[in-house]
């Protein structure tokens, strides 16, 4: 065994690859315990008395960090570890924590820590935990998040994976939705279970229904055969119901009942099926504004919404641009020699661009930067991205009269500030209306009619 800065011994015969380290916490009787379990389980383990002592040597194969964090001073703990992860971003680290201290474990969650365990803990839940790191490490595969806006979404996700209750997925469009809801269930699912995927917007209301819940023999014009449903064929397993958004009215009443009551009823048929199904929800909508609307039903929405789940949008996570790139340039370009194909250059303009379209746009502009370059490496040009056009000088809005004093005087600077403030945000985004509208807190349709109050005043709007 290496030790680092402390000695402790452990005997084995074979070091695996799998190494994990274990910080602080020397002389405890979780410690010990901690240490023996994971040699029994084949790990070869590496102390230190902190994080900052790990080099990177030491850390060279390891996949597991556990940190005592009683034994670390409060003070030094979350920079440590913080410090830790950022340095190596595909390192799993695990708190231990006493049950007194478990706001230790929810900031260092924050941080990016994927699990914690709780001290003092048994050997079955060290397995537990074991286990949930190997079907993550599988799962991650699919899912590549290196910023810690991602880690903190992958650790929840491992955790909500662990119940069986409604999850929803929210997002724009492209930040990959799909992708988190396969992680979820290859996560949390056997080998065998079925992953079912259902896009609500894309399918006819008239046939939704049918493919959702199946159809008896001789149920409506047309159904010759009886067909199982989505649910049926999900049982066992996971149902997405992508762009739940879009679910028809009468259709999100018929999906609560199931819901509720884990049964469904084919078409035309009288015999409630049983089910054992997780539900997996997605949509790039604001389900609350939905509601308000009177177009999406307020017990459905709660019903679906018990662990919510948001995606960032790629432009809001730059961390994760350069590894998505290069894990589409491994997909589609297989048979490269060369490990990275992207000049600095090119590096530079993926880090630049808003990606509006998100990982999607991210992954067609590399897909097709791979086919239209000229020569072995891709440059800027390559890429296809649009240079950014600087921003407009800031220009001041005077109103055509101003009241000379009293509280007209005082209303009418607080409007032509705001009316300051909207021009401003719409410059900050080059005049991309819907983006400053989101920015601004406000619907699109909201800020065009805001924009059109601004136009009777006098006010110059860029077009």
């Amino acid at each position: 065994m290496k030790r680092v800065s402390q000695s402790v011994s452990y005997s084995y015969d074979e070091l695996p690859a799998q190494k994990t380290v274990i910080v602080g916490g020397s002389g405890e009787e979780s410690h010990s315990l901690l240490a023996d379990s994971l040699v029994r389980q084949g790990c070869r383990v590496v102390v230190s008395a902190t994080c900052a002592e790990l080099d990177s040597e030491s850390l060279a194969g390891t996949g597991l960090v556990f940190v005592f964090a009683s034994s670390l001073p409060e003070h030094s703990l979350y920079a440590q570890v913080g410090a830790l992860l950022r340095r190596t971003r595909s390192l799993s680290v695990i708190p231990i924590v006493e049950y007194a201290d478990q706001e230790k474990a929810a900031a260092l969650l924050e941080l990016g820590c994927v699990d914690y365990l709780l001290s003092p803990f048994s050997e079955s839940q060290l397995e537990a935990l074991l286990r949930r790191q190997e079907f993550a490490c599988a799962a991650e595969e699919s899912f590549v998040s290196c910023s810690q806006a991602g880690r903190r979404l992958l650790a929840m996700a491992q955790r909500v994976a662990l119940t069986r209750a409604p999850i929803l997925i929210t997002g724009e469009t492209g930040t990959g939705k799909e992708l988190m809801a396969r992680y979820i269930h290859r996560f949390s699912a056997s080998d065998d279970a079925p992953f079912v995927a259902v896009n609500c917007a894309a399918i006819p209301e008239q046939m939704l229904e049918s493919i959702l819940f199946g159809h008896e023999r001789g149920a409506f014009t047309g159904a010759v055969t009886a067909q199982p449903g989505k649910f049926e064929l999900a049982n066992g397993g996971t149902l997405l119901l992508d762009e739940i958004g879009e679910l028809p009215l009468g259709l999100q009443a018929k999906l609560l009942r199931v819901l509720q009551e884990q049964r469904v009823e084919r078409l035309g048929g009288r015999k409630e099926i049983e089910l054992n199904v997780r539900i997996i929800a997605a949509t790039n909508r604001d389900l609350q504004a939905e509601v308000a609307e009177g177009r999406f039903r307020a017990d459905l929405m709660f019903r679906l919404d018990v662990l919510p789940l948001h995606i960032s949008p790629l432009r809001e996570r730059k961390e994760d641009v350069l590894p998505l790139a290069r894990r589409f340039i491994r997909q589609y370009a297989p048979q490269e020699k060369h490990d990275d194909l992207l000049t600095e250059d090119a590096c530079r303009a993926l880090l630049a661009h808003d990606w509006p379209g998100n990982v999607r746009e991210l992954e067609n502009t590399v897909q097709r930067a791979l086919v239209l370059r000229n020569g072995l490496f891709i440059q800027p040009r390559d890429l296809g991205l649009a240079t950014p056009e600087p921003l407009p000088v800031r220009e001041e809005i005077r109103p055509l009269a101003m009241p000379e004093g009293g509280k007209a005087a005082l209303r009418a600077s607080g409007k032509w500030a705001e009316y300051q403030h909207v021009l401003d945000t719409i410059r900050k985004f080059g005049g991309h209306k819907t983006k400053a509208a989101e920015s601004l807190g406000m619907t699109p349709r909201a800020l065009r009619y805001r924009l059109n109050a601004m136009r009777e005043q006098g006010v110059q709007i860029p077009v």
